[in-house]
């Protein structure tokens, strides 16, 4: 009698761990094949490690950070547990994730509308950038929250490329937008900072139309002393009284 219960309560027990398998199944294969689309975009950015691309959370800060976000911001997921904020919470890390995948769009050398399909089906879009042709352009430029103190990035990791919003961002504090910028080439037909003036065109050509100045530290000569006598008188006109 007692045998006929426990082969019972097997049964059930097996076929509860089936049921939790094939739920937990797509879970798994999701995962993975996240893992599999986050590890091929790591190394198009030149990411040191595909073991970055399998730890949960993790990998979120890698991808938040190739794409110019804070990668810390990855922990607000947290809040997603709690009753009322939740709503807010995931307003905003869906924003944030989408800043983010605009960005690594834009570096696989991909249309910005790509981003409506990592909003829709993010894992299909993962896959198609990470296993495309597409190749990683590290030289795009500064995002437009490079100065952002709270959703800019500011992290430097060993093993993981420096991002252009790092290198300088959109303009320089105290340099108005226009003028060179220290760690940008000289534009041409400017001078070079620090550079004498030389007024119109080459250093030490005169304008068309103005005399030459004489150069800088030559001695200027006196001016010229107006005569003290009279001019002699012009001689009578002939026939004249």
């Amino acid at each position: 009698m007692y045998g006929d219960y426990g082969d019972y309560g097997g049964a059930i027990g097996g076929l509860i761990a089936t049921m939790i398998g094939i739920a937990l199944l797509p879970a798994i294969v999701a995962y993975v094949l996240t893992a599999l689309g986050l590890m091929k975009i790591f190394e198009k950015a030149g990411v040191e490690g595909a073991w970055r691309a399998w730890i949960p959370f993790y990998n979120g800060m890698i991808f938040y950070k190739l794409g110019d976000v804070n990668p810390w911001l990855v922990f607000f997921w947290f809040g997603f547990a709690i009753p009322y904020v939740n709503i807010v919470v995931g307003v905003f890390m869906a924003t944030i994730g989408l800043l983010a995948a605009y960005r690594i769009t834009i570096k696989l050398k991909q249309e910005g509308g790509w981003v409506a399909l990592a909003g829709t089906v993010p894992l299909i879009w993962l896959l198609i950038l990470g296993f495309g042709q597409s190749r990683w352009n590290p030289n795009v430029p500064p995002v437009a929250w490079a100065h952002n103190g709270f959703v800019a990035d500011r992290t430097r990791w060993n093993g993981i490329p420096e991002q252009p919003s790092q290198r300088g961002g959109l303009a320089q504090p105290g340099y108005p937008a226009g003028y060179p910028q220290p760690g940008y080439p000289q534009q041409p037909g400017y001078p070079q900072p620090g550079a004498p003036a030389g007024g119109y065109g080459q250093p030490g050509q005169p304008a068309p139309g103005y005399p030459a100045q004489p150069p800088s530290g030559a001695p200027v000569p006196p001016p010229a002393t107006p005569p003290t006598t009279p001019p002699p008188a012009a001689p009578p006109a002939p026939g004249a009284p």
